[in-house]
C-alpha cells in the first residue's frame, strides 16, 4: 500500500509571460516547512529555465503571506546539525530569488513575520497592500534574524534595521515603504494587482539579457555578502534554534503565554 500525496504548499501558474508563485499553506500561515522551500526553489527554478518568462511574481493565500520558520517543524527535531541543515536550505532559497535572471516581484496583501521578512527584502520589487504588516519577532523567541539579515540589512537604513532587529515591533505598509522594506504601498487591496500588472508591463519592453545583467548590477553586493557571512549565519541560527530560551520562546509562543523569561 503506497502513501497518499502530500498536498502541495506552493501554487504555480505561468501565463503571459508571467510565472505566478503563491506559497498556499494557509493552515499554518505559509510557515518555511521544509516542503514549502523545497517546492519554492522548484518553481524558481523552472521559471529561470523557461525562456517565455520574463518576470516571476510572488504572493500568497490567506491573510498571511508566510509567518517564518515553521516552529512546530523546527522544535520537534533533534538538536544540531538539522538546525543547521535548515539555515543552510533558507539561505539557499533566498539566494536563488536574488541571483534570479528574473525580476521578482512581491505582490503582498497579508502578515509578513520574520523568515518572511527575508522573502520581502530578496524580492527586486515589493507591492504591499492595506491588510500588510511587517515584523521581525525572532528575538520575542530567543533567537536573531541570523540567516535574513543577508537580504534585510542591505534594505535599510541602520537606525530602522536596529529597531525593526531589536524591538519586534509591527510595521504597517507605510512605514515599511518609508524605511525602504517594500517600494510601493499602496491604499486599497484592490490596487495590489494594478501595481504589480504596472511593472509586469515595464519590464515586458525590456530585453531579458537588459533585465538580468541589470538585476545582477543591484543586487552584486548583497550576494557577495552570502559568500561571506554564508557559515557564520548558518551557525549562529543553529546555535539559538538549540538554546534553552529559544525553546521556551518557541514553545511558549505555540502555547499562547509569556515566555518565563519574559519580565
Amino acid at each position: 500500500m503506497t502513501d497518499a500525496p502530500t498536498a502541495r504548499r506552493v501554487a504555480v501558474e505561468t501565463a503571459d509571460g508571467v510565472t505566478r508563485i503563491a506559497l498556499d499553506s494557509p493552515h499554518n500561515r505559509n510557515a518555511l516547512s521544509d516542503q514549502l522551500v523545497r517546492e519554492l526553489r522548484d518553481a524558481l527554478a523552472a521559471a529561470e529555465s523557461d525562456p517565455s518568462v520574463r518576470a516571476v511574481v510572488l504572493t500568497h493565500t490567506g491573510g498571511t503571506f508566510c509567518a517564518g520558520a515553521d516552529l512546530t517543524e523546527a522544535s520537534s527535531r533533534p538538536v544540531g546539525d538539522p538546525a543547521r541543515e535548515r539555515a543552510v536550505q533558507l539561505i539557499d532559497l533566498l539566494h536563488a530569488i536574488m541571483a534570479l535572471g528574473k525580476p521578482v516581484i512581491g505582490s503582498i496583501d497579508g502578515h509578513v513575520r520574520a523568515g518572511g521578512m527575508g522573502l520581502v527584502a530578496a524580492c527586486d520589487i515589493v507591492v504591499a497592500g492595506p491588510r500588510s504588516t511587517f515584523a521581525l519577532t525572532e528575538s520575542r523567541l530567543g533567537l536573531a534574524a541570523s540567516v535574513i539579515s543577508l537580504t534585510v540589512l542591505p534594505r535599510l537604513a541602520n537606525r530602522a534595521a536596529t529597531e525593526l532587529f531589536l524591538t519586534g515591533d509591527i510595521l504597517a505598509a507605510g512605514r515599511a515603504a518609508e524605511i525602504g522594506l517594500v517600494s510601493r504601498a499602496v491604499d486599497a487591496s484592490d490596487d495590489v494587482d494594478a501595481a504589480v500588472a504596472e511593472f509586469v508591463t515595464s519590464f515586458a519592453a525590456c530585453s531579458p539579457q537588459g533585465l538580468r545583467e541589470s538585476k545582477s548590477l543591484v543586487n552584486h553586493h548583497t550576494l557577495a555578502g552570502f559568500a561571506a557571512d554564508r557559515d557564520r549565519l548558518a551557525d549562529q541560527s543553529s546555535r539559538l534554534f538549540a538554546s534553552e530560551e529559544a525553546r521556551e520562546g518557541m514553545t511558549a509562543f505555540r502555547e499562547r503565554r509569556r515566555p518565563r523569561w519574559a519580565t
